[in-house]
């Protein structure tokens, strides 16, 4: 979706479900949605056991069976009109006051962000939590790996709560801890686990913030790391001191582009398919490895193409182009700059008035910086509205359900890392908190 300047541009959801109810008075099915289920509320699939992760961009991604589900929420907030909803929320704030924060991450639907008392991408809100060791609860609009870190980093005696549990992550679901650990158990097999005479490590596992603590936790007690998409280059370089090569998890592309980015060329990088022996690599692959590439992937940053951008070009003469690092390789090879959420808000504000620029990240994050940055023309690089499907789960009324049970001295959804693995995942954050670019 596009703004052009002057013009203000509606939420998301208000956007799908006015195009959703045009298509259906015309009897057509729309094309601008991915699909016409996102008009309906996320209620709809609460407690069915769905092979996917419902309606939006991971909705083709298959679910593993442990993939958390939220039970029913109460009729009075399934019937509660918006307006209602909001002043419910507003006024269990105010009753709370500064016994609860609310966090929501940069992809987060208009309808919740309103309601936060922070805004940033996954570390920057764990960090936020940090920085209120006198909140009782901490109320993450995101996803449930989100919410993990954000009880990894904040006080024993404050409860993260997570509105909706089946706001998961498909692309952290894609890298599992047994998996892993059997991934781990072959490359051991293969290299063996003593340091060679420089001292380095034959493998040193690195995971992506977009992960589960347990897998935090498996890096933190194999002497490995955690990164994000902004300091990934760092945190490479870090794991590069110690080790000969790096067995990177979930996401791929970011793996592959910030490696190639520092130089490693790409027959140094196989990708591991944790469903085939050695990962469907031969032994030579691997021991010429340099970064050992988890097959996991992001389905928002998968939709991204170079002949989107290419249109983008021939649509707007001198758009600048930015795109996320999740994205592909040549989608981020033909871009004019890649870079995290934070980097591509820093850019926009930092651009002369009347910039134009082409985003490739979820539209819900490219909407809300089209309406805040009207002196410039900001759009989406895909034309279909498709957001993330599991951030998308939460829904004001999961919010003023949490929040007002709260008010009730009623903790719900409460999100808790066990102590075996709160520790060595604590390890691998610090270690990340370590490692300066």
């Amino acid at each position: 979706m596009s703004n052009a300047p002057g013009t203000s541009t509606p939420s998301v959801a208000t956007a799908v479900e006015l195009i959703s109810a045009a298509a259906a008075a015309n009897g057509q099915s729309s094309t601008s949605t991915c699909t016409p289920a996102l008009a309906m509320p996320p209620w709809e699939f609460d407690g069915a056991r769905l092979p996917d992760y419902g309606p939006g961009a991971s909705m083709h991604d298959s679910a593993p069976p442990a993939t958390p589900r939220q039970g029913s929420l109460p009729e009075d907030y399934r019937q509660a009109s918006d307006a209602e909803l909001h002043r419910r929320i507003e006024a269990a704030k105010e009753k709370l006051g500064g016994r609860a924060v609310i966090l929501g991450h940069f992809y987060q639907r208009d309808e919740v962000i309103r309601h936060a008392d922070f805004v940033g991408d996954s570390f920057q809100l764990a960090k936020a939590a940090k920085s209120k060791p006198d909140a009782e609860a901490i109320i993450f609009c995101g996803v449930h790996f989100m919410a993990e870190t954000a009880d990894l980093l904040s006080g024993p005696d404050q409860a993260v709560v997570l509105p909706n549990l089946a706001a998961g992550c498909s692309m952290a679901d894609m890298a599992d801890i047994d998996s892993v650990t059997a991934c781990w158990g072959q490359l051991t097999e293969l290299f063996g686990s003593e340091p060679d005479d420089d001292g380095r490590l034959p493998v040193i596992p690195v995971t992506y913030m977009n992960s589960s603590a347990a897998l935090k936790g498996f890096c933190g007690e194999n002497g490995g790391i955690v990164c994000t998409s902004s300091n990934a280059a760092a945190v490479l370089e870090w794991a590069f001191e110690r080790g000969r090569r790096v067995l990177f998890f979930p996401d791929q592309h970011l793996g592959r582009n910030t490696a190639k980015a520092m130089g490693i060329p790409l027959e140094a990088m196989p990708t591991w398919n944790p469903r085939l022996a050695l990962g469907g690599n031969t032994v030579e692959q691997l021991r010429q490895s340099r970064v050992l590439l988890w097959n996991g992937f992001c389905s928002v940053h998968k939709r991204f193409t170079v002949a989107q951008i290419e249109k983008a070009r021939a649509d707007f003469p001198g758009v600048r182009v930015i795109v996320h690092p999740e994205c592909p390789m040549p989608v981020v090879d033909a871009a004019d700059e890649a870079g995290s959420t934070d980097y591509i808000l820093k850019a926009i504000d930092a651009a002369p008035d009347g910039s134009t620029f082409a985003i490739g990240t979820e539209i819900n994050m490219v909407n809300r910086l089209a309406a805040q940055y009207p002196q410039h023309t900001i759009f989406c690089l895909d034309p279909v509205i498709c957001p993330c499907s599991t951030m998308y789960r939460i829904h004001p009324g999961y919010l003023a359900w949490v929040l007002e049970g709260l008010v009730r001295g009623e903790v719900l959804n409460r999100i808790t890392v066990p102590a075996t693995v709160a520790v060595p995942a604590r390890t691998a954050l610090e270690r990340m908190l370590a490692a300066r670019p």
